[in-house]
């Protein structure tokens, strides 16, 4: 049977909550309810901030999977704000959130690291929350970035990044230093999703095509940058694409491609054969309106986000329906989107998603994963697994 999470395929409103402006008359006045306010501010009741945390999927009286844990919005989310950093917020209006995101695509979380492409500020921000500091990658010298879409990062550390306007695959060290160039224009036309297996010897790099031409393909380069291969072409048939969008590896090497303009997820071997294939368009849960993002745990289980739907739908990796996650949203409260786009699942088990629109990542932490566990640690092996029904996830 289909477990089902918070979610109306169709969308729906939501109550919308505004905190009121500060005022005051007088600059000591000021200064003092500054002041006041930042010592209470470690005193301050939950309120509705526990309400939000408390939200499970599915929801009761049907076993949680799911919790929604806290929405990132930017470095102060990583980078811990000191007394000084909250009085100079309330005398110059500066956002709470610093560094903001102004148009996220994809993210990849990578044991307590999320790294998140951002179109418009043209760089990867990257919050290390195990070491808690917030560092950008791709914004200057050699490897400076135009326009940062699809993130992979494989078992050694490295970071590929895929350039959409440049036409190439940027590859930096975890850190963050620019290693290498993957590709070209010569080869790549539209750029836009990769992955990359374990040991790096494989990069996948979807080339999405458009209306004026055949070349809708997945194409692979070895470590050393040289092209091997591609896969797929125009069409609707098995193994063909209409303008795919992402593609992800599972921990068996296979890949999965989200084949965007057919609704549908495509199942391949490591060389590119075709293997199975899930999804159709419609409303119905297990059906696609306009899929995007993709991520693979280590039990092989496969989410995609769906921006039509505003959710995002977990599957096994026979293409059958877990659960779905998500509401559509004009006011983008916790689980609540307009635009979803990337989605990734770190080795702890814990759900990233992007939404475009609101310029968020919401977080969702699994019911088998204790809460306050720290992010990006690996469960213990003697840990015992979910249900079948939803399996814990974790690395992709």
């Amino acid at each position: 049977m289909i477990t089902v999470g918070k979610c109306a395929l169709d969308g729906f409103g939501r109550r919308a909550r505004r905190m009121p402006p500060l005022s005051c008359n007088t600059w000591f006045r000021w200064v003092g309810t500054a002041c006041l306010a930042l010592a209470l501010a470690g005193c301050a009741a939950p309120g509705d901030d526990a309400k939000q945390k408390s939200l499970a999927y599915p929801p009761p009286p049907e076993k949680a999977r799911y919790y929604y844990e806290r929405t990132l919005t930017g470095s102060n989310d990583v980078v811990q704000e000191t007394a000084t950093d909250r009085l100079r917020r309330f005398a110059t209006g500066e956002s709470s959130r610093g560094k903001g995101f102004a148009k996220p695509f994809e993210i990849v979380a990578h044991e307590g690291r999320v790294f998140v492409s951002d179109t418009v500020n043209r760089r990867v921000a990257v919050l290390d929350f195990p070491r808690k500091r917030y560092y950008e990658i791709g914004t200057e010298g050699i490897g400076r970035l135009a326009k940062p879409l699809g993130i992979a990062v494989d078992g050694g550390g490295r970071i590929y990044v895929c350039d959409g306007t440049a036409r190439r695959v940027q590859v930096y060290d975890l850190d963050g230093n620019y290693i290498k160039t993957i590709g070209s224009g010569e080869v790549l036309q539209r750029p836009s999703g990769l992955a990359v297996n374990v040991d790096g010897t494989r990069i996948y790099v979807v080339d999405t095509g458009g209306v004026r031409s055949e070349e809708h393909v997945v194409r692979v380069f070895d470590q050393t940058g040289a092209y091997k291969l591609k896969f797929g072409a125009r069409g609707g048939k098995d193994g063909e694409f209409n303008l795919p969008l992402n593609v992800a590896v599972a921990p068996d090497g296979s890949v999965y491609v989200v084949d965007t303009g057919n609704f549908r997820i495509q199942h391949f071997s490591a060389e590119g054969k075709f293997l199975n294939k899930f999804g159709a368009a419609g409303r119905r849960p297990g059906q696609f309106s306009h899929p995007k993002g993709i991520s693979i745990d280590r039990d092989g289980n496969v989410f995609v986000s769906d921006t039509g739907f505003a959710n995002f739908q977990i599957f096994d990796k026979k293409g059958q329906l877990l659960l779905f996650v998500g509401e559509r949203s004009g006011t983008g409260g916790p689980g609540e989107y307009l635009l979803p786009a990337g989605i990734s699942v770190d080795v702890d088990g814990r759900i990233y998603m992007i939404d475009q629109f609101f310029r968020k990542v919401d977080v969702f932490r699994p019911a088998t994963l204790p809460e306050g566990t720290p992010i990006g640690r690996p469960p213990l092996p003697e840990t015992p697994s979910t249900p079948a029904t939803v399996k814990r996830v974790g690395a992709g």
